[in-house]
């Protein structure tokens, strides 16, 4: 599971905090579905039974004998189904509503009145099929939720204390208002459970005919208008760029304080980090600039005492060298000179490294392939008996890095050098590859055919004044700054080498600079 996590500390922050908006959002979607779903399933209860009474009242008032014309000629909405029959619907359980209990009451507010109300509440008429009309499980909630309204009082209206919030009635309440000659003589009302199938049937006032309409009742949109996810989706959008903003702003500190600590690894003398911006990043920048600073001092200190050291070596080592002279014993003098000589060569190297710590050479972008054949053509011509077995295969097309020329050109002559000194071969070879935190780079293969080191020396050879404890050459040697100073060299530019043993035989020196 972790592998698919991002690997930056900026993309795993906006994952999370795109993730939780994400579910914030369906959250607050859903409910608002589920509250829209609600109204709007009301809403469409209360436009078929408006357009049930509209139809009713506009067939009511003309006479028998022109309603089935009339009825052919009216726009009946898609989801109606109205016609004439001799009986009400049949085919799903119903109920009958007595007018006063269920209609009139409600619109004045009160008990009924007058004499429009009378006769009005008789039983419900015979019928078959699936309802005796008695209400029960079919009961739909028309025209209150879960049937009438429970009441004591002989008209069957609710009395005060047990009417519901909200006490209105709906559109088919309309028909108490209807004068008495046009109030249907029965009202039944149909439903399936479980489904959205309705059935209301008018027992007609003069004609004793019956009006049924079936309808089914449409799904409602859960979020309300075709814009609705538009918006959802803009809002969306909206907030996740804000998160990418805002942890931009929170990482970059982050990233910036990360390229300092990149660039004073290759070069102690790299520019301080600016101190502003919110408090603990000024201390965060003060910190890593005064650790800078230490840093540089140290190295600086180091430099200047070897490199003193070195300096005031040589004058003690040329007096030697006079006082030699007088020695009578040829062959005493000639070891006496040789041992100076060494000395002197070890000091001309430790003056060497404190000279390459300390020179600020700019970064240029220069071309590796022509480096590496100037390298290649320069060693040939130092060991014009080992021409032939210097050997460099040009990538095919160039490869321009950033480096300080000179330096650089120095650490691959020395790696070169100590390939035909103590290999008696170098072969070069450049290829792409990527650094441990998956940058470009390019490697450069110097390989010998020499008989390689102990895996155990391949780390140590690096260290200043180490020699192998035994050397591939013994009438050869140095004074073992050779490997320390083009490491050196190579990590203040960013880059590194190491040593390994090629399983065919030999020797190889990788060296690996960022493009």
């Amino acid at each position: 599971m972790l592998r698919l996590l991002p690997r930056s500390l900026r993309a795993r922050t906006n994952l999370l905090l795109i993730s939780g908006l994400c579910v914030v959002q369906a959250a607050g979607l859903t409910i608002h579905a589920l509250d829209h779903l609600n109204i709007a399933d009301r809403a469409e209860m209360h436009e078929n039974e408006h357009h049930a009474f509209s139809i009713y009242h506009t067939l009511v008032e003309l006479p028998p004998s022109d309603r089935e014309a009339s009825l052919a000629a009216l726009e009946i909405p898609s989801n109606f189904k109205v016609n004439f029959d001799n009986k009400p619907d049949t085919h799903l359980p119903g109920a009958f509503i007595p007018i006063p209990f269920g209609i009139n009451p409600m619109m004045r507010g009160g008990p009924p009145g007058g004499q429009d109300d009378q006769g009005m509440g008789g039983p419900p008429p015979p019928g078959g099929g699936p309802g005796e009309f008695s209400g029960g499980e079919g009961r739909p909630p028309f025209p209150f939720e879960g049937g009438p309204p429970p009441s004591n009082s002989p008209d069957g209206v609710p009395p005060e204390d047990h009417r519901p919030a909200s006490f209105m009635p709906p559109p088919l309440a309309a028909i108490g208002m209807l004068p008495m000659r046009l109030r249907p003589q029965h009202v039944i009302i149909g439903h399936k459970p479980s489904t959205r199938r309705y059935a209301l049937s008018f027992q007609m006032p003069d004609d004793h005919r019956w009006l049924v309409m079936s309808y089914t009742v449409r799904p409602p949109n859960p979020f309300g208008s075709p814009t609705f996810m538009i918006s959802f989706a803009l809002m969306t959008i909206c907030g996740g760029g804000l998160i990418l903003w805002g942890s931009h702003r929170l990482i970059a500190p982050v990233a910036t304080l990360a390229n300092a600590a990149t660039a004073l690894g290759r070069n102690v003398h790299a520019q301080p980090l600016p101190e502003s911006g919110p408090t603990e990043i000024r201390k965060a920048a003060l910190a890593f600039n005064t650790m800078s600073a230490r840093i540089r001092r140290f190295v600086t200190d180091r430099t200047l005492m070897l490199t003193a050291i070195g300096h005031d070596l040589r004058t003690p080592i040329t007096r030697l060298k006079l006082r030699a002279e007088f020695i009578d014993d040829d062959e005493l003098r000639d070891k006496f000179l040789a041992d100076l000589d060494e000395m002197e060569s070890m000091v001309a190297a430790t003056l060497a490294f404190g000279r390459d710590s300390s020179t600020l050479e700019p970064m240029t972008t220069i071309d590796l392939s022509a480096l590496l054949q100037t390298v290649a053509d320069e060693a040939a011509e130092a060991r014009p008996d080992l021409a032939d077995e210097v050997s460099y295969a040009p990538p095919q097309t160039p490869i321009r890095i950033k480096a300080r020329s000179l330096a650089l050109k120095r650490a691959l002559t020395n790696l070169v050098m100590n390939a035909l000194k103590y290999g008696g071969s170098v072969s070069i070879r450049v290829i792409d590859t990527r650094t441990a935190e998956q940058e470009k780079a390019v490697c450069i293969h110097i390989d010998d055919r020499g008989p390689g080191l102990p895996p155990e020396d391949l780390e140590r050879m690096f260290e200043p004044f180490v020699r192998a404890e035994t050397s591939r050459n013994r009438e050869t040697g140095g004074t073992g700054l050779g490997l320390a100073i083009a490491r050196s060299t190579l990590r203040v530019q960013g880059g590194d080498v190491t040593l390994s043993n090629r399983p065919e035989g030999g020797l190889r020196a990788s060296v690996v600079l960022p493009i």
